[in-house]
């Protein structure tokens, strides 16, 4: 009986990336061989160093192409030699747009062993994931400026929502709630009292699809300021979170420094139908490109979400543990060049305890 097989792109991306996707793969061949299927890699170079040299930042064939892998793991996008915007409009937005990927999906939570700044916290308090819209509302781009330069210049942005967006990213929460099965308790962020007609749009949704689909999960609902607050306060209050892009952005990185900074935090932009990528949420840290400190737990943890994604949950839940190990008895931090280890030894470490 033949292994089951993956396609997997890399897209190492710039700075850092490179050094951190090298280890995100060795544990993922290591978790191969272990639970047995294959994963087969194919590299891409998109990124700084390509736009700097061609002027291209991404090929008109590179979606097409991408769409015919299992899976996408991306290390980071960011060159300090390109102007901030290029790259991440014209690669990180135009993938997850052009690919649909219309779910970002951001686990927060604390591993054993890692600092938190929440005072009397710990891994029981902060574990809880976001559910972020991530293809429409601001982000696209809706909107102009006129009379730009001049005392009277207007600009506009507009926070655009079709109903079609909005239910499937709650349906996907909700579905992913039941999934997860903890406290099985799904809340809406969201600004009701202020952002009258797109929440009012999101709100209606949520209660009409949790009490027609899903009436054994509980519904909730909080303003994104108290979102913020009790993210700091209660974190354990939180089961999944349903959001917009906008305020999904904001509030993942919030969660991120909870559980112990960008080090540590992985993430997926989801397509349920289609191709998937997943990648650390730090950028590409290019002071440290090339030094072997930077912290390759994010790249790893986020191989083990594309590993849960693709079906293979026994192997990303020995990657978790792995890590979990980790943290908890080597590193001395999980700052770069203050783990007490290199990029490289954190890699093996993890492979070890696969």
């Amino acid at each position: 009986m033949s292994k089951k097989s993956y396609q997997i792109a890399v897209i190492p991306g710039d700075g850092t990336g490179s050094e951190v996707v090298r280890e995100g793969i060795k544990v993922l061949e290591a978790a191969s061989r272990k639970f047995g299927f294959k994963l087969n890699f194919t590299h891409f170079d998109f990124g700084g160093d390509r736009y700097l040299r061609t002027g291209e930042v991404l090929p008109e064939s590179a979606v097409g192409e991408l769409k015919k892998y299992n899976a996408i793991f991306l290390g980071a996008i960011g060159h300090p030699d390109v102007k901030p915007g290029i790259l991440e409009k014209g690669i990180l937005l135009r993938l997850r747009f052009e690919l649909d990927q219309y779910i970002n999906l951001r686990p927060v939570r604390l591993y054993p062993g890692v600092e938190t700044p929440l005072k009397d916290k710990g891994p029981q308090d902060i574990d809880y994931v976001v559910v972020r819209e991530n293809t429409g509302g601001i982000y696209t781009g809706v909107g102009g400026v006129t009379m730009k330069g001049t005392p009277q210049e207007i600009a506009v942005q507009s926070n655009v929502y079709c109903r079609f967006q909005v239910e499937r990213c709650i349906r996907y929460a909700f579905e992913y709630t039941r999934k997860r099965k903890k406290k099985m308790t799904l809340a809406l962020c969201g600004k009701t009292n202020v952002l009258t007609f797109v929440f009012d749009l999101w709100e209606r949704v949520f209660h009409e699809i949790g009490a027609e689909e899903f009436p054994d999960i509980k519904r909730e609902y909080y303003h994104v300021d108290a979102t913020c607050m009790w993210m700091v306060k209660n974190p354990e209050w939180f089961d999944v979170i349903v959001t917009d892009n906008m305020f999904g952005d904001i509030i993942t990185d919030l969660g991120a420094i909870t559980q112990g900074g960008m080090g540590i935090a992985a993430g997926g932009n989801i397509n349920p139908n289609g191709v998937s990528m997943f990648e650390p949420i730090g950028g590409s840290a290019p002071k440290y490109t090339g030094k072997n400190v930077i912290n390759p737990l994010a790249s790893i943890c986020s191989g083990g979400m594309m590993l849960d994604h693709l079906g293979e949950s026994q192997a990303a839940e020995a990657i978790e543990k792995s890590v979990m190990h980790v943290t908890a008895n080597k590193l001395k931090s999980l700052a770069a060049g203050k783990m007490g280890y290199s990029t490289t030894e954190v890699g093996d470490m993890v492979v070890s305890g696969v």
